[in-house]
């Protein structure tokens, strides 16, 4: 095969052909002619009306300025991690200098793609598989600069290459796919694992949230049952006040005494109607059926409370001290009585 590829005829560029020097030739746009007086080069025919003498001189090449697309065949490469690549392209280029192009070299179009298949061997050659693949720019770029500078003495740039193919290795595609799939689980499982932790974010940070609403709504909750509590005692406070100020003014008239008096036997007498409703154990004075005794004693009760007592000496104070705390204890065991 390599025998075969070497004979194989060269890519020859299109050409309009060698016309036959009539004296008066038309130069088609585009195109150079290069004119040979017997044997050296005398000068190049300018598109349109160029008259030549006969028999003396020779139109010897046709040089098409216009931009050439040359196919370069499949080749082969070994890369910088040794996997051998088949890759072709395609590439473009321009005479620039039809005098060069004609006699600086013998076939311009195939030592370009000569050249072309070199080169790309050589930058091959320096990258691994996977920069293959993301750096085909930079590697178009450098096999042009890379003509370039051989073909300038040619009379010919190279506007462009483009890669057109890249066989790998059928066990080389299968890791690269096995690569692939195993980069892309990766990127699953990290997505997932981040979804996770954001969503465990979220519902973390909701619940502090939800917390602290919570705490700040029962400490509002605190706070207000208090004042409501106070301003309660306020008001409650205030309102007692103001009764006892009414029953005072009200005790300090005229028979206010009587009226106080009957107040405390009604309560007296309702106090034992309450007996043995919460309890089944029972506190009973001796005289419990004498309804008269009762309302005496309760009136007994109300003035010896309310008897202005008179001021007495140091002597008598003892004496009156015990005499009137007498009663005091008989009304105070009577009340509790009363209340159990």
């Amino acid at each position: 095969l390599k025998r075969a590829a070497r004979l194989a005829p060269a890519p020859c560029r299109w050409n309009s052909g060698l016309p036959v020097n009539i004296g008066v030739l038309f130069v088609p746009q585009q195109e150079a002619w290069v004119v040979e007086r017997m044997g050296k080069f005398h000068r190049i025919l300018e598109p349109g009306l160029n008259f030549l003498i006969p028999l003396l001189d020779r139109i010897r090449y046709v040089q098409s300025l216009k931009e050439i697309v040359i196919n370069v065949p499949e080749q082969s490469a070994v890369t910088l991690d040794n996997v051998t690549l088949q890759i072709d392209g395609v590439l473009y280029l321009r005479v620039m200098d039809p005098y060069k192009a004609s006699y600086g070299v013998e076939d311009p179009e195939y030592a370009v793609t000569q050249l072309a298949q070199t080169t790309m061997r050589s930058e091959l050659g320096k990258l691994s598989l996977d920069r293959v693949f993301r750096e085909r720019e930079s590697l178009n770029a450098s096999i042009v600069d890379a003509i370039n500078q051989a073909s300038d003495c040619w009379g010919i740039r190279c506007l462009r290459y483009e890669i057109k193919d890249i066989h790998v290795p059928p066990r080389v595609k299968e890791s690269m796919q096995m690569q692939v799939e195993a980069e892309r689980r990766k990127r699953a499982t990290v997505l997932e694992s981040e979804g996770t932790r954001e969503s465990a974010i979220n519902v973390a940070e909701g619940q502090k949230q939800a917390q602290i609403l919570a705490s700040e709504a029962e400490k509002a909750e605190q706070i207000n049952k208090a004042a409501g509590e106070a301003n309660a005692m306020l008001v409650k406070a205030r309102a007692k006040a103001e009764a006892i100020q009414l029953l005072a003014a009200a005790l300090a008239q005229q028979h206010g005494n009587a009226a106080a008096s009957l107040s405390v036997a009604e309560q007296y007498v309702n106090a034992f109607s309450k007996i043995a409703k919460d309890s089944n154990t029972v506190l009973l004075p001796a005289n419990t059926g004498d309804v008269t005794n009762m309302v005496a004693q309760a009136l007994g009760i109300y003035t010896t409370l309310t008897k202005p007592q008179a001021v007495k000496t140091q002597d008598e104070m003892p004496q009156t001290h015990e005499a009137s705390q007498s009663p005091a204890t008989e009304v105070l065991k009577a009340e509790q009585g009363s209340s159990s």
